[in-house]
């Protein structure tokens, strides 16, 4: 057989997939766009439980784990092994295995369960202009596998100060060159960026936003997805959070970028009051096509715990339309994620020997 001959059985392979991928997804409540199998000290839950805990309710997950590990100084906090970031005051550093430990965890299963899985790869350091070269590696290594990079972070409240190395940044040559890598394969990029400062006075409200805006912007190959829209704990929404997402979804040049909707700290800003719930609203149902619901759930244990999130969002399924409903729950991962992986099997066929 012909490599044409091989890479046209692959596309074809590859079309049938997705087609009972996505004729499947229906039949469940929700996907996730945005979910951490492992923590920040690389635990977490065991992926054939993690299936069992999706159950009946969520159709397909973007799965990833932390890109950073906490390291457990013991002149820093002794006996006391800590398990989250706010732990302690040590480091955190880049933690690459993760992508070898997902991808092992995928290849683990059954096609059919793979199909229910998007992996992601995190496992890189922004501010290092080889990152892009780390992601071909992992590519090239583990074909077949990967849909995107991320979730990965640049500004992030309490987490940026305190990894290892040079501070993540928007205006990075190595994050440029990163996200032109992602555009080349057709990686779907989810990223993590706090909107401003913290406790952002308002002329300081723009900083961050315009910065990212202005990555957006160069790379209108690459399918972008800012998390949570930019929020965080005391990231809060401020006066105009809706504009400003605005400015970005009604500019033609950026049908690039979406937002997913993933934390509890968003569904908190969300359903916090009528006023609150009717903005929110009005913008997903003037842009419905470019919202997806996520988690951002890490190592659940159980079903009640994982889709928390979710069932907090029960105001908001209420308030929208069933189309638009449908779409953040659904339809939108399916088309941004389907994409995204027929993209980056097309490039393994023509790459990965």
């Amino acid at each position: 057989m012909t490599s044409r001959a091989r890479r046209l059985v692959l596309a074809v392979a590859v079309l049938v997939v997705l087609a009972g991928r996505s004729s499947a997804a229906h039949a469940y409540e929700v996907n996730d766009s945005h979910f951490h199998l492992t923590n920040y000290i690389q635990e977490g839950t065991d992926i054939r439980k993690f299936l069992d805990i999706m159950g009946k309710r969520v159709g397909r997950v973007a799965l990833f784990g932390i890109p950073l590990q906490q390291s457990w100084s013991y002149r820093v906090s002794g006996e006391l092994a800590p398990t989250y970031y706010l732990d302690s005051d040590s480091d955190l550093y880049y933690y690459s295995f993760t992508d070898a430990f997902i991808a092992m965890a995928y290849k683990s299963l059954s096609r059919s369960q793979q199909a229910r899985f998007d992996p992601m790869i995190t496992g890189f350091n922004p501010t290092d202009m080889y990152a892009a070269d780390h992601v071909r590696r992992v590519l090239k290594t583990f074909p077949g596998v990967f849909t995107g990079i991320g979730e990965f972070s640049i500004h992030k409240e309490f987490v940026s100060s305190k990894i290892a190395g040079d501070v993540a940044s928007l205006e990075d040559p190595a994050l440029d060159r990163l996200l032109d890598f992602a555009g080349e394969v057709g990686l779907v990029a989810i990223i993590h960026n706090d909107m401003h400062v913290p406790f952002a006075k308002p002329e300081k409200a723009r900083v961050y936003f315009d910065q990212m805006k202005a990555v957006l912007a160069r790379h209108p190959r690459t399918t972008i997805i800012w998390a949570h829209t930019g929020l965080g704990r005391i990231i809060q929404p401020i006066q105009g959070h809706a504009a400003l997402l605005e400015e970005i979804l009604r500019d033609p040049g950026m049908r690039h970028v979406y937002f997913d909707i993933s934390w509890t700290e968003m569904a908190k800003y969300v359903v916090a009051s009528p006023e609150s719930l009717a903005i929110a609203s009005g913008l997903f149902e003037r842009y419905p096509d470019r919202f997806l619901f996520g988690t951002d759930e890490v190592a659940p244990k159980d079903q009640s715990s994982y889709l928390k999130i979710y069932d907090d969002y029960a105001p908001l399924w209420k308030a929208l339309t069933p189309e638009t409903s449908a779409k953040l729950r659904l339809k939108n991962y399916e088309r941004v994620f389907d994409e995204g992986r027929r993209k980056v099997r097309a490039w393994e066929a023509a790459n990965v020997h």
